[in-house]
Order: structure tokens, then C-alpha cells, then sequence
């Protein structure tokens, strides 16, 4: 039975150190998100674009508190939030990026207020605060954010507090983590699966493992960030790294959480056009999106 989805692009590449990843909710609807998602017997509503400035018109806002336009990415993930809640209560969100701090306004907004599980897919944990991180981008500290943890006007986006507790969050494809990131990790008890697990114990046990540990909730959003891939795969990213899933790897997560069915609403980000061949990226990331919402070999 086919599912109503909601689909909303968020054009930010201000939380990234390099430009391009803005165009990425173009690229993957160029891609032909849509038609893929209908040819599956889903009914699909595209809201537009989150309105958010270029980095040209802010340099002023540079900087705050070692921080990378705080203000205006604070804003484009509120006004996301406030979009998704506005969203029918029965649609499946499809969150297009831009860099992954817009994970921020996706997560928070998807809850609706309600425990939320994470699948972050990423090559980075995404776990800095402004103490931790080396670069001062803000797309490194979106699940922290999310968390607890960081600058206050992050944390508190939406609604005082946490959005998301650590114990119900799994990483998935870490390769590359930053020193304050590991304690950080360690510390507060969250589940990562670096490329060390998904080799010695493959992606089949660790979706299993995964869809066990938060088949008890509710809501649950996988946020897919592309350069989970390995770059020989997907070269369309703003932050390579050696290493990553395979093709079939990514592919055989998607079906099999979509075996599970526990996943309620997704993230596509860091796809960068400018850096890509042929849209080779967004299509792929198309065609995992396609896998997780049901598309099937036989």
C-alpha cells in the first residue's frame, strides 16, 4: 500500500566549509525523486523550498562564538520545523539538503514532539560542540545539538531541551571522528557502527541489530548523508572519505529497514552537484530512497 509523502528542500550550505551542497535539493529532484517515489504506489506532495540566504548577503554574520552563521541556520532550521509540523500527520517527510546541520530542523520537526529514534548513515558522527570542533562548521554538530549538548540556541531550537535521547540513536558508516567527538560519544552511551563493524560483521547484522534496538518506538528518522558512500561511488560530496559503503552495502540497509519498517521520515543531504559526474550522487541517493520506501529486485 503506497504512502502519502511530504517532500521539503532546505538549500543551506552555510553549516559546510565548502559551497555547493545548497543545490542539492535541485540535483535530487532532478534526479527524479518524484517519479521514482510515485512509480512505487506512493502519493507525493513537494512543499518547495525553506528560504535561506546566500552566503554572499550574510558575511557579516560570519562568526559567533567560533561558530559558522549561527543565526541564519538557527532560522532555516526553526522555519523547517515549523514546515514539517505543518505537514499532514499521515505523511512520510522527505528532507532534502543542503549540509546535514538542517538535521536539526528535520529530527525536531519529524518528532512532533514525541520520542524519536535516529539512524544517522554518515561518514561523520556529527557530534562536535563549539568546544570540540576543529573547523567552527556547524554541519558537524547537528546530532549533538540534537542531543543536548552545545550552544544553547541550537539545543533549545523549537522548544527547550533535548529533541533526541542518546540511547536511541545509532550511527551507521562512521570512518572519520574528531578527538572531542569520540569522549563526547563514549560518554553519553550512543551506538556507532564504524566501517571496522560493517566489515567484520556485515550490514545484514547490524540493520538487525539496529531495527531491534529501536523497534519500540514510534517515530524513527534515518538521516542519510551521501558521503557515507564511498567516494568512488557517490563523488558528488563536500567531505570525502576513503572507505565507505558500497553500493550494494547502502542498498541492502535500505531493504532491510524497509524489511524492519520502523523508519517514519528521512534526510537526503551533503549531495554537491558542483563536485559530482552526471548527477551520478543524487540519482544514487534516489535510488536508495527508493529502497528504503519499498522498491524490491523481485
Amino acid at each position: 500500500m503506497g504512502r502519502r509523502i511530504g517532500v521539503l528542500g532546505v538549500p543551506m550550505d552555510l553549516g559546510a566549509g565548502r559551497r555547493g551542497v545548497d543545490m542539492g535539493p535541485s540535483a535530487l529532484r532532478y534526479g527524479q525523486l518524484h517519479e521514482a517515489l510515485e512509480s512505487l504506489g506512493h502519493s507525493v506532495e513537494d512543499y518547495g523550498d525553506i528560504d535561506v540566504p546566500v552566503v554572499e548577503s550574510i558575511r557579516s554574520e560570519h562568526r559567533q562564538n567560533g561558530m559558522a552563521y549561527l543565526e541564519t541556520i538557527r532560522k532555516a532550521c526553526q522555519d523547517t520545523l515549523e514546515q514539517l509540523l505543518s505537514f499532514p500527520t499521515d505523511a512520510f517527510p522527505i528532507v532534502l539538503g543542503g549540509d546535514h546541520s538542517i538535521a536539526m530542523g528535520s529530527v525536531s520537526g519529524a518528532s512532533r514532539k514525541e520520542r524519536i529514534g535516529v539512524i544517522w548513515v554518515d561518514a561523520h558522527a556529527d557530534f562536535n560542540t563549539p568546544e570540540t570542533s576543529p573547523s567552527g562548521n556547524i554541519h558537524g554538530m547537528p546530532l549533538a545539538a540534537l542531543c543536548g549538548l552545545g550552544d544553547p540556541r541550537l539545543v533549545n531550537l523549537g522548544w527547550e531541551g533535548p529533541k533526541v535521547r542518546p540511547e536511541d540513536v545509532v550511527l551507521i558508516g562512521i570512518r572519520s571522528l574528531d578527538k572531542g567527538e569520540v569522549g563526547l560519544l563514549r560518554e553519553r552511551g550512543v551506538t556507532v557502527y564504524t566501517m571496522k563493524e560493517i566489515d567484520t560483521l556485515g550490514i545484514s547484522e547490524i540493520a538487525e541489530a539496529t531495527a531491534e534496538k529501536l523497534q519500540g518506538l514510534r517515530k524513527i528518522h534515518l538521516s542519510l548523508d551521501a558521503d557515507v558512500l564511498d567516494p568512488e561511488v557517490a563523488p558528488g560530496v563536500g567531505t570525502p572519505v576513503k572507505g565507505g559503503l558500497t553500493y550494494r552495502e547502502a542498498h541492502l540497509l535500505m531493504e532491510l529497514l524497509a524489511d524492519a519498517g520502523i523508519v517514519t521520515s528521512l534526510d537526503l543531504v551533503e549531495v554537491n552537484p558542483i563536485l559530482d559526474r552526471e548527477n551520478r550522487t543524487a540519482q544514487m541517493m534516489v535510488e536508495l530512497a527508493s529502497s528504503l520506501l519499498g522498491k524490491k529486485i523481485y
